[in-house]
């Protein structure tokens, strides 16, 4: 099973995937993460990637497809997999034929970009453990330390209001016409990202019967 989940920065894609992957049996991958490790190792392209995404722009579409094309290669995609954060713009998903072949369901969680203001602008996470928090919504138990770690917090320098605004407008000018690329194609579900987590990861499993 080859699936694409689509939505803006926020709309609940990493935590969907991570459950659609442990039901499936295949392969989560966030093109975000595979950046962000380049970012961790401290490489060349990891410099370039890291001042990108805190300007809140978008890295290049070849940078991503090199990464990308190389991680499928690995043994737990033998068996399908979740692409989450790409593609994000019609020239990536016309390149992303090249490198996958055809896909069997591209899912975009719809969420209004006030929601997702809210949610970016609280989420917390501990650099130790990587569990994450949310002010509001999922708080530690002690203010700014982790539960299981006692670590220190973190907020994600690109998680400020004025970087989330741009990635929001960057994702409307760009990734917003990949969502009717794939309803052409006849493989678009669109499913709402607010509400109970198991709820709307229960409406996607039920569109998805019948897809090995």
């Amino acid at each position: 099973m080859k699936l694409v989940l689509i939505g803006c920065p926020g709309a609940g894609k990493g935590t969907q995937a991570k459950m659609l992957s442990k039901k499936y049996g295949i392969a989560h991958i966030s093109t975000g993460d595979l950046l962000r490790e380049q970012m961790k190792q401290g490489t060349e392209l990891g410099k370039k990637v890291s001042a990108i995404m805190e300007a809140g722009g978008l890295v290049s579409d070849d940078i991503v497809s090199a990464m990308l094309a190389e991680r499928i290669k690995a043994d737990d995609c033998k068996n399908g997999y979740i692409l989450d954060g790409y593609p994000r713009n019609v020239s990536q998903a016309e390149g992303l034929n090249d490198i996958v072949g055809s896909l069997d369901k591209v899912i975009c969680y719809e969420v209004d970009d006030n929601i997702i203001v809210d949610r970016m602008v609280g989420r917390r996470s501990c650099p130790n453990c990587g569990k994450m928090y949310h002010t509001k919504y999922n708080p530690p138990k002690v203010e700014g330390k982790c539960d299981d770690c006692n670590e220190a917090l973190i907020q994600r320098k690109d998680d400020n209001e004025e970087t989330v605004v741009n990635r929001l407008k960057v994702y409307h000018e760009t990734t917003a016409p990949v969502i009717d690329y794939y309803d052409k194609k006849g493989i678009l579900l669109k499913t709402s990202g607010v509400g109970d987590i198991n709820e709307i990861f229960e409406n996607v499993c039920k569109a998805l019967e019948g897809i090995k």
